[in-house]
């Protein structure tokens, strides 16, 4: 199995076993953004045997930062509720604007889930090409899940300080450029405009084609060398919350670089009255 695979791909092998298929939908709710409920959403209309992950709930509780990379008890809870395996194979899509799935991309791989693939499109191109639907919420067996504490590709503040500090890493933003540069506030209370200094901004909608598809090999390389990135050094991803970095980080996967998350982003870096910042272009 791809990191991506096709539509086709995944009707031809949706009942594959050991393959699980995860509606990773997740809204963030934005005050510029209308309400929507994914679990409804997916109530209403979902790809045929596919498990309704319910990516908010793998939030850790009780954290002071939105979005925030559960625990390994947490997620083992959540995971074991979905009917996770370890050795099963994954395939997430949303129907989500932000691209959500990408996210449980990175969750999955962080507590050690080795076989994990993006379906190409999502949801909107599996109903553009007039795939069949089913409704309802499905019942799935819950399992035993075994992890360890997350850390793969994932980066807290003090990392990210340090990492900052060394300079040998790009940092990557994945926001629009009004709110990389100041030009649009933050929208979350007490976070500052701009951005970390010294980071390039690609925001992620970059990486897509205008039918929502994933862009791929030189056509992608090209929108990460366009924002002045070198995709063949080391990279670090931030956005708002840890969403929309995990798409750039799926992308530099796709081009054969593992590029870890600041799961905190600006949100928390915007909000530390002790790190530096900068506004404008650079």
């Amino acid at each position: 199995m791809h990191d991506l695979v096709s539509t086709e791909w995944l009707a031809a092998n949706a009942h594959a076993p050991g393959l699980r298929i995860l509606d990773a939908s997740y809204h963030i709710g934005l005050p510029a953004e209308g309400p929507r409920d994914a679990a409804a959403e997916f109530a209403a209309a979902h790809i045929p045997g596919a498990t309704f992950m319910d990516l908010v709930a793998f939030n850790e509780p009780g954290a002071a930062l939105p979005s925030t990379m559960p625990g390994a008890a947490h997620f083992a809870a959540l995971a074991g509720r979905v009917g996770l395996r370890g050795d099963d194979r994954i395939v997430l899509y949303d129907d989500a604007p932000h691209r959500t799935a990408a996210r449980a991309w990175v969750m999955l791989r962080a507590f050690g889930f080795g076989q994990v693939a993006l379906l190409d499109g999502g949801l909107a191109k599996w109903k553009v090409e007039g795939r069949p639907l089913e409704q309802g919420m499905p019942t799935v067996a819950t399992t035993t899940v075994d992890v360890a504490e997350a850390g793969i590709g994932v980066l807290d503040l003090p990392a990210m300080r340090s990492l900052y500090a060394g300079g040998a890493t790009q940092i990557v933003d994945a926001r629009s450029a009004a709110r990389f540069t100041g030009v649009e506030a933050d929208p979350r209370p007490g976070v500052a405009p701009g951005h970390i200094p010294g980071s390039r901004n690609l925001p992620y909608p970059q990486l897509f084609n205008s039918d929502g598809t994933w862009k791929q090999g030189e056509a992608l390389a090209s929108a990460f060398v366009a924002a002045g990135i070198d995709p063949t050094r080391p990279m670090a991803m931030t956005c708002g919350s840890g969403i929309t970095a995990s798409v750039l980080a799926f992308g530099a996967h796709l081009l054969g670089q593992d590029a870890a998350v600041y799961d905190g982003s600006w949100t928390e870096w915007g909000g530390d009255a002790a790190t530096p910042k900068a506004i404008g272009d650079s």
